[in-house]
């Protein structure tokens, strides 16, 4: 009985330690990060209460203890305090960068299927009225499946010049599917190509365009995909003369994951900007840092 009882005794010292071990960290930090203000008020209300249960003493001890412990140790541990919130923010950011391109992978991987079932359904309709052209949608499908595979087992992310290349193959496969109804122009400068610019957000701003702006009208329209460089930033537009941007509807979900998707990979670094041409249409820019990297 004696032993049991010790044992019992030894865990509840145990216990008793490891609570006061907690609540002097627990009152350690809070000192360090409290206004000396608040620290003031705090003093105050303490020497009042010590007057009336008189245990004046027992409370200048502890404003001594307190106001020691703020000066002499309360800066280094408000620091040690911030960096660990620092590198918490850091951390959840990145698993927010991480699910947002995971997100937009599955994205590609819905889309995809369907953008293919379409092309090759175009492409057996073809073989019979018109051989050639289905031959040159073959081909131009095999371009845009050879720019899109190496970006996806890509780790280092896209540069603007396998974005401009995948939605070549694209448009080329627009085209045939709209004929006459789509005029392409591209006016991307050399040394911007090896630049680093995200997967997919081109392509669908070119998919935009001619959803909501060139096959709404019966003679369709343009799209010119250029870029520039304006100081430290580079631009990247996509504008179409076709029906314009409706300011009163809501920007869609293709438009809304990329304000996300720049806002997670740049924080307020990057941007897109949607504008209405006076001559009608719409521009779609997406502004993003400059920088290059290695062509090997």
């Amino acid at each position: 009985m004696r032993a049991s009882q010790l044992n019992k005794a030894m865990d509840f010292l145990r216990d008793a330690l490891a609570e006061a071990k907690l609540l002097w960290w627990s009152f350690f930090d809070w000192l360090a990060v409290v206004e000396w203000r608040q620290l003031y008020i705090t003093w105050f209300l303490l020497v009042s209460l010590a007057s009336i249960f008189k245990v004046v003493e027992t409370a200048v001890w502890f404003i001594l203890l307190s106001f020691g412990v703020k000066v002499l140790a309360g800066g280094k541990r408000k620091a040690e305090l911030a960096a660990t919130e620092a590198t918490a923010k850091a951390d959840v950011a990145t698993l927010e960068r991480r699910l947002l391109e995971a997100q937009m992978a599955t994205l590609q991987a819905q889309i995809e299927p369907h953008f293919l079932f379409n092309t090759l359904a175009l492409i057996g309709q073809l073989i019979e009225t018109d051989p050639p052209q289905a031959a040159k949608i073959h081909m131009n499908l095999i371009d845009y499946l050879r720019a899109t595979l190496p970006q996806m087992r890509a780790n280092g992310g896209g540069t603007l010049g396998r974005q401009v290349q995948l939605s070549r193959s694209y448009l080329a496969i627009m085209q045939a599917r709209m004929k006459e109804r789509l005029t392409v122009n591209f006016d991307i400068p050399a040394n911007l190509e090896h630049a680093p610019f995200p997967p997919m957000i081109l392509q669908t701003l070119i998919e935009n365009a001619i959803k909501h702006g060139l096959e709404p009208k019966i003679e369709g329209g343009r799209i010119d995909i250029s870029a520039h460089l304006d100081g430290g930033i580079m631009q990247v537009n996509v504008r179409d003369n076709g029906a314009g941007f409706n300011t009163h509807a809501d920007e869609g979900v293709g438009l809304a994951n990329i304000r996300e998707r720049l806002r997670l990979l740049y924080d307020d670094r990057a941007e897109l900007v949607i504008e209405a041409p006076l001559d009608g249409g719409a521009i779609a820019a997406i502004r993003v840092p400059f920088s290059i990297l290695d062509k090997h």
